[in-house]
């Protein structure tokens, strides 16, 4: 059975940072590419950042600078470092493992970031 979790969301003032994981079990974990979403209230669910199996990175203009994604195969876990946070942050965070047969998303971890 195919599990995927994230963690490491909380309350943050503006300018601060958080580091957010994503682990998944039950699937060959360096043999895929996994991507971390976001959907803030009232939103839409959006890309945020991706990270290739081979470790190339790609993020949504909003958060250049400013988010880290990562991969630690051995340990079946993703990172997702954030810095310099801002308020319009403030979003449920999904860690998605994309599959051509249907992605795997995980239940969410939530960052609130205070002004």
């Amino acid at each position: 059975q195919v599990r995927v979790a994230e963690s490491g969301g909380g309350l943050v003032q503006a300018g601060g940072s958080l580091r957010l994981f994503c682990a998944a079990s039950g699937i060959t974990f360096r043999a895929n590419a996994i991507n971390w979403y976001r959907q803030a209230p009232g939103k839409q669910r959006e890309f945020v950042a991706a990270i290739s199996v081979g470790g190339s990175t790609i993020y949504t203009e909003s958060v250049k600078g400013r988010f880290t994604i990562s991969r630690d195969d051995a340990k079946n876990t993703v990172y997702l470092q954030m810095s310099a946070l801002k308020p319009e942050d403030t979003a449920v965070y999904y860690c998605n493992v994309p599959r051509s047969n249907g992605d795997y998303w995980g239940k969410g971890t939530l960052v609130t970031v205070s002004s």
